[in-house]
Parts: structure tokens; sequence; C-alpha cells
């Protein structure tokens, strides 16, 4: 009985092919997964009041992201606050960090101005929700 006939090179290389192709584009979508940076299941702003800590962690002239409240607050002036959900409106992604004034969406880029909740780049399209907020007994309360 004979061996059978080794596999053409052609053949193998375009099989390897498939399988990096395919890995790449599983590698791809689990990049633009918002799963891990998802507000998912919860809503984009508070539905009941909540507590975000003092009032003077947030600096006058800057903001200060509340990720875990997907709240975002800046103070334009002393003692005058503004907030806006911190959960992108493109795919729901919560903002991970604020530079510069911008709040940055992780999943894909989007950033808006954390004062006014202006989209500065897309591919969000739509501006962050405002959230009521206001500073009780020197802490701030959103919602």
């Amino acid at each position: 009985m004979s061996a059978p006939p080794p596999a053409a090179r052609r053949t193998v290389l375009k099989g390897a092919a498939a399988i990096v192709g395919a890995a790449g584009a599983g590698a791809a979508l689990t990049a633009c997964s918002t799963e891990t940076n998802s507000g998912a299941g919860s809503p984009a702003v508070p539905t009941a009041p909540v507590e975000l800590g003092a009032a003077a962690d947030v600096p006058v002239g800057g903001a200060k992201l509340y990720r875990e409240r997907k709240v975002v607050v800046s103070c334009p002036a002393e003692g005058q606050y503004r907030a806006f959900s911190a959960q992108c409106t493109h795919a729901g992604c919560v903002l991970d960090k604020i530079v510069e004034g911008q709040g940055n969406c992780p999943c894909h880029g989007s950033r808006f101005d954390v004062a006014t909740g202006k989209v500065l780049r897309g591919p969000a399209t739509d501006p962050l929700p405002a959230v009521p907020v206001r500073a009780e007994g020197g802490r701030l309360i959103a919602g």
C-alpha cells in the first residue's frame, strides 16, 4: 500500500491563508466589541439621585469622569456644575478618560466636549445626554 501523495504547496498555503484570515477577522470583531466597555444593561443616565463625591473633586474650569456611575461633571465656574452621561451615543461604551476637555470613547474613538456634551469626533453623531446635577452639603448629587 502506498502513502498518499503530499499536499501541493499551493493547497497548504491557501489553507494557511484562510486560517489567518479567519483569525484576523475574529480579532477585528473582538477589538470592536463593546462588551467590556459597555453600559448595556443599565440606563445611560441615572434614574434616581446618586452621590458622586466631593464637589471640590471637580476643578473649576475642568471636569471629572465618574466612570462607575457613567457620569461626567464639569465646573465652568466656582459652584456651577454641568453633568452629562458618560455613555457614548454611538455604541454605548462608557468613556474611559478626559484629555484636554475631551471625553474619550475607547471603543471607536468618538470624542465629546465634556463641558457641553457636544460630539467633537465621530463615529458618534448625537451629543451626550444632559444629567441633572447639584451640590448639596459639599457633595455632588446626579440624577
